[in-house]
């Protein structure tokens, strides 16, 4: 069963962080806009250079290739990149019932990329991540350009999604009442170090 563990890491002058997320938990960080969240979850993801070590089982970041990682560790940022045309041209394996879960029919995979609202392209992007079936989700105030009900919708995919997988989440928002419904453990950073919220 996964288990992150973040020891002395360090990135962009921000740190030391020292903290573990287990298999099942939720550990939801906010904090004031450019403090340096989503540089975190980018060195977590080993996308940005950190000095420290970051484990999954106990196995170090370093003894995996960079693909073989970031397939495991999936970090899924605000904003996501799409290089096809299609929909469809993004997937290697389809879960219908996933697509229903977040309000779309099978229909949406001859959509165009182009032809998508920033709402759709976000919930489309996390169909993607969860396709690799990583051990860890990092996410990236995903949320945030949703309406509630999309918003609710994401959650609980994701939430289900960890009971099926037994996956550990590192998840930043900046809405209260997303936090109350979503972590099992609330972190705040600020000036460069996490502080957690009882």
């Amino acid at each position: 069963m996964p288990k992150l563990q973040i020891t002395a890491l360090r990135c962009h002058d921000l740190g030391p962080f020292e903290f573990t997320v287990q298999t099942g938990e939720r550990m939801v960080i906010s904090g004031p806009s450019g403090a340096g969240k989503s540089l975190l979850l980018r060195a977590i993801a080993d996308l940005d250079p950190h000095q420290g070590d970051i484990y999954l089982d106990d196995k170090a970041c370093r003894t995996f290739t960079p693909t073989a990682w970031r397939k495991t560790v999936g970090l899924l940022p605000a904003e996501s990149q799409w290089w096809y045309e299609t929909v469809e041209e993004h997937f290697t394996h389809v879960e219908p019932a996933w697509f229903v879960k977040l309000g779309f029919d099978l229909a949406i995979l001859k959509r165009h990329i182009n032809g998508l609202s920033t709402g759709e392209r976000q919930r489309l992007a996390l169909l993607r991540l969860l396709a690799n079936k990583p051990s860890v989700l990092l996410l990236d105030e995903i949320s945030a350009n949703l309406d509630n009900e999309n918003a609710e919708r994401m959650e609980e995919l994701i939430q289900f999604y960890q009971q099926q997988q037994q996956a550990a989440i590192i998840w930043i928002s900046h809405s209260k009442q997303q936090i109350a419904r979503i972590a099992t453990q609330h972190f705040t950073l600020t000036n460069g170090l996490l502080t957690q919220i009882k």
